[in-house]
């Protein structure tokens, strides 16, 4: 049997070791058969052992190496304990380290997971110029003896393009707009024809310009309302809201963050009840009220959110055929998407590539190790070099607790081997409980083989 003293380099005999064994023995099981009072020896340590861990192993300790002494710390290039045979290690390390095959279902989460990452890492939307060209041409009457159109008539056009756009697949024009409205001269046209509006619906089939002919042959005044198709959509706060705030259109996720931002900067929040805001003027003449909960922000919020303004554009469709300026140029900020966003998901959906990304995700998993492993070597000599006698103390400590836990060791070896351990007052007490119980389970022995009951 090894000597328990000799890990530490101390001698001793076998025999002092095994009379010492059970002497602990007997006299934590007679003390415990008695019910003496809670002066037991050192309590029994127990691993506290984490989900996912090897039987054994333990967390260390925040700049202690957890190992032998000049042997790299656990997750090194050697992650072995001290007294643990390679053979019960390997299993376990190559479980961990080979790269295991994920089911469909999980290699579609994973899928999934990079994408929204990839949403939240590139820009979402960016701003480009689309450049609107209005123009007219005009057609004059013929007479009556020559082909054509006898009544004069002007065709107006509306089209446009992005600027700089990098993207292969060109937008249609169309695509920018909510709704298109051209409002002609009423007094030309009456009130049942001076209006021409085009409308987005489920089922529009997507065109790069407008075209509105009407007969006439003289100038025409006309202003175009053009409504820009935002995604996600935006309102237009109320005036009085949007000086409080400094937002006048934005989305309504921007609203709130821009509200929340407002009442914790004036710390309208009540201080007990956390779900309540303590309105102050500004807020009592917007909503009507004194005290309101987070809750009802989004309800008493749609009561102030509009439709954003249109863009309007006045022109004058001439009919002068000396007139060559007919086309008139005019440049809006819309917002689409970023080009790189769409290679990202065609990138990400591929099958081909799945192989790529998952040599990827273990080169960066094989990084993040080797910055921990690293971090623990650097804890552990700065922990040393700040206070080496410190060190060494817990450090022999956790290399007690480690030995125990790998060793099965119950109680607390290293005190219970001295003599002093069993002089102190307990012990005498123990002992006879002991000899007592001894006594008694001697009696009922003879009991059962004499099958009378001593009295």
């Amino acid at each position: 049997m090894p000597c328990v003293g000799a890990w530490r380099g101390e001698g001793c005999s076998q025999s002092w070791h095994a009379t010492s064994t059970r002497m602990k023995t007997t006299l934590l099981t007679s003390f415990l058969w008695l019910g003496g009072p809670c002066l037991t020896p050192p309590l029994l340590s127990l691993p506290c052992q984490r989900p996912g861990m090897p039987p054994g192993s333990r967390m260390p300790m925040a700049g202690l190496q957890v190992g032998p002494p000049g042997a790299p710390p656990y997750g090194a290039a050697s992650p072995l304990r001290p007294g643990l045979p390679q053979s019960m290690m390997d299993p376990f390390r190559k479980r961990l380290l080979a790269p295991q095959s994920q089911p469909p279902m999980a290699s579609q989460r994973r899928g999934v997971k990079r994408r929204k990452m990839a949403d939240k890492v590139l820009p979402q939307r960016q701003k480009r110029k689309l450049r609107i060209y209005i123009s007219n041409t005009f057609t004059p009457a013929k007479e009556e003896g020559e082909g054509g159109e006898r009544v004069a008539s002007w065709e107006l056009r509306v089209e446009g393009k992005l600027l700089e756009d990098p993207s292969k697949q060109k937008r249609k024009f169309s695509s920018f707009f909510k709704s298109l409205v051209i409002e002609l001269d009423k007094e030309l046209y009456g009130p049942d024809n001076h209006l021409v509006e085009w409308h987005r619906l489920p089922t529009t089939q997507e065109t790069d310009g407008f075209q509105v002919k009407r007969p006439g042959d003289v100038n025409v005044k006309c202003t175009l309302l053009l409504m820009l198709d935002h995604q996600p959509p935006q309102y237009k706060l109320d005036p009085r809201l949007a000086r409080l705030l400094g937002v006048h259109t934005q989305t309504r996720a921007s609203i709130m963050q821009a509200l929340w931002l407002y009442i914790k900067h004036n710390k309208l929040q009540d201080s007990h009840e956390k779900e309540y805001i303590n309105c102050n003027r500004y807020f009592r003449q917007i909503f009507n009220c004194v005290r309101m909960r987070f809750s009802e922000i989004p309800m008493k919020l749609a009561g102030l959110l509009q439709h954003p303004d249109p863009i309007i554009i006045n022109h004058t469709i001439s009919v002068d055929p000396n007139d060559q300026k007919k086309t008139a140029c005019y440049d809006i900020d819309v917002e689409v998407d970023d080009p790189l966003k769409a290679q990202m998901s065609n990138f990400l959906a591929s099958t081909t590539n799945q192989q790529e990304i998952a040599s990827l995700d273990a080169k960066i998993h094989e990084t993040i190790e080797s910055i921990n492993q690293l971090k623990t070597q650097r804890d552990f000599m700065l922990s040393f070099s700040n206070n080496p006698q410190d060190f060494i103390q817990e450090w022999i400590k956790s290399q007690r607790r480690d030995l125990k836990i790998i060793t099965d060791v119950i109680g607390n070896p290293e005190e219970e081997r001295r003599a002093e351990f069993y002089q102190q007052p307990w012990a005498q007490e123990a002992v006879g409980r002991h000899i007592f119980a001894k006594v008694q389970q001697r009696r009922q022995e003879l009991e059962q083989v004499l099958g009378i009951r001593l009295t």
